[in-house]
């Protein structure tokens, strides 16, 4: 009788045990995905700007921008961004931080909120409120009030098209 109770509490004792012991069989597989890169340039710091009245030959006295430190710094430098597309002519497009309804053309906020587009290769074939993530080359301007303040040059779309 000893010898049963013995080979019962083996056997429960071994079926505890190996049902916690997990077979795996481990596929590798080739997996292709696009990689969503994360904003590197947010339209919170693009925003923070000031301006200073200046003579201009053209126009007379006018606000030019200056610049945040921040951006400053990252100038040349790749960016992220994601935002609206918004056309400005056939072969001519922007992307801002608002819908073309609410963007600075039509006063809901300022030119801080919108980046000139340089595309990389073709031009591609966007919508308006196109909703894009945009990896290129920041560059600002603070001199040239006849041109964006802020651009993004050498533009891929990564997301959105």
């Amino acid at each position: 009788m000893r010898k049963i109770y013995t080979l019962v509490l083996v056997t429960i004792i071994s079926i505890i045990t190996f049902s916690f012991t997990e077979k795996r069989n481990i596929k590798v597989e080739k997996i292709t995905e696009n990689v969503v890169f994360t904003d590197t340039l947010t339209w919170k710091l693009l925003g923070k700007i000031d301006y200073q009245k200046k003579p201009d030959k053209k126009y007379g006295e006018v606000m030019f921008p200056v610049i945040n430190p921040k951006l400053k710094a990252m100038q040349g430098k790749p960016i992220v961004i994601t935002g609206f597309i918004i056309p400005i002519d056939n072969k001519n497009y922007a992307i801002s931080k608002n819908v073309f309804a609410a963007c600075f053309f039509c006063g809901k906020s300022g030119p801080e909120t919108i980046m000139g587009i340089k595309f990389k290769g073709d031009l591609p074939k966007l919508k308006t409120d196109q909703y894009v993530t945009l990896k290129g080359t920041f560059r600002y301007n603070d001199n040239d009030v006849e041109d964006w303040i802020y651009h993004v040059e050498n533009a891929v779309i990564t997301a959105g098209n």
